[in-house]
């Protein structure tokens, strides 16, 4: 994510309540991408740092745990550069180019001078991300399943003109061998019916079939993966995306919650704020007085209502609404109760860290060691097919 500052309750729904589910199924790996901030505010970072502890604080507070996920910040693991340096010895412009969001962002950021470098090659740093740790899934919305495709392309590319090592294919077969005679046969078979046939399923069964294999070490694994395909060693995995529910929770004015529309509360907001806010919410404009009849549809307190209440209460207001039996701080009250509801653990969770900056660093700064450990791993390993380990 990119560090912007304190984040409100649209970023809670949209993102960091499938964070704190994938923590408990994945391992997973969340980091503050300061760079990436650069890539499009590289004349004003004088902020970054202090939205860098914001921002994590609420993660935090959210509920992301330090126990079950790594947290890091990207320009504290440098290996991301190096594989970005790499990678982009290989990429073609128009590549990157043909990324969607290239171009859009040019047109809703065009009071910025986005025709740089760095924001043209901003993908591939984004790739470099997801391949130094040789991610299985990126959880990602819809916009963003390109930006994995092109992952996966720059990795299958790599592993194209690099994963072939001197005497490769000699390599494969004396690790077939090692599979043992009916599972070498089985390999064999299945590699025909997908090479020859183009047939998925034998692709699928093969790859379950070298997992099995406990006999064999990782660089053979990876040799094994690589020949069925046709290809070299898979040095760097292609990520498969993994599509997320993103809730838009509307903003105060009905639109979707976002800073540059001035409609959000803040994960921390303080109570009394959060009251106030919602008691001055705009409600449907037809309802002048407290005894005109108003249109749930035509109200932003009800959209907000669609996210936090339940159907009874929705039913209450659509009937209490229409024919003017409720006014709207009556309506406004049971959403205030459930926001303050949910705001309330976050903000318990939240005091420890506030009254504790030093215990917030010293969680990041486990997390770059960690990332860093994997980090280094990778990049070796790219070094190596390569042909940069000098010696």
């Amino acid at each position: 994510m990119r560090p912007t500052g304190k984040l409100h309750l649209g970023h809670y729904h949209g993102v960091l309540k499938n964070w704190i589910k994938l923590q408990h199924e994945y391992e997973c790996m969340f980091f503050v991408a300061d760079w990436h901030a650069l890539t499009t505010h590289y004349d004003d970072p004088w902020k970054i740092e202090t939205d860098v502890w914001e921002m994590v604080l609420d993660w935090l507070a959210a509920g992301v745990n330090p126990g079950s996920a790594t947290l890091f910040i990207q320009s504290r693991v440098p290996e991301h550069a190096e594989l970005h340096l790499l990678l982009s010895m290989i990429t073609p412009v128009g590549w990157l180019e043909r990324v969607p969001s290239y171009k859009d962002q040019q047109v809703r950021m065009n009071e910025r001078d986005l025709a740089t470098y760095g924001f043209l090659g901003y993908p591939v740093l984004q790739s470099s991300d997801i391949l130094i740790y040789k991610a299985g899934h990126v959880p990602v919305g819809a916009d963003q399943v390109a930006h994995v495709e092109l992952t996966r392309e720059l990795a299958r590319r790599f592993n194209h003109m690099y994963g072939r090592e001197p005497g490769y294919e000699d390599l494969a077969e004396a690790a077939i061998k090692k599979m043992g005679r009916k599972n070498a046969r089985l390999y064999r078979n299945l590699r025909r019916e997908y090479t020859e046939k183009g047939n998925q399923q034998a692709l699928e069964t093969a790859r379950a079939l070298i997992q099995e294999q406990q006999n064999i070490s990782l660089g053979d694994r990876d040799r094994l993966f690589g020949f069925l395909e046709g290809g070299g060693k898979v040095i760097l995995p292609e990520p498969q995306p993994m599509l997320t529910s993103s809730s838009k929770l509307p903003g105060l004015d009905g639109q979707k919650m976002s800073k540059s529309y001035g409609n959000t509360i803040n994960l921390r907001e303080d109570p009394d704020k959060v009251v106030s806010k919602i008691k001055t919410m705009t409600t449907d404009p037809a309802r002048m007085r407290r005894s005109d009849p108003g249109d749930p549809d035509k109200c932003p307190v009800f959209k907000l209502h669609e996210v936090y209440s339940d159907d009874d209460t929705r039913q209450w207001i659509r009937e209490g609404c229409t024919s003017a039996g409720i006014g709207c701080l009556d309506c406004k009250k049971p959403l205030i109760d459930e926001v303050l509801e949910e705001q309330k653990p976050m903000r318990e969770r939240a005091k420890q860290y506030e009254e504790n900056p030093d215990l917030v660093r010293s969680i990041v700064a486990e997390g770059c060691e960690d990332a860093r450990v994997i980090a280094r791993s990778t990049i070796e390993e790219v070094r190596q097919a390569i042909g940069l380990n000098y010696r």
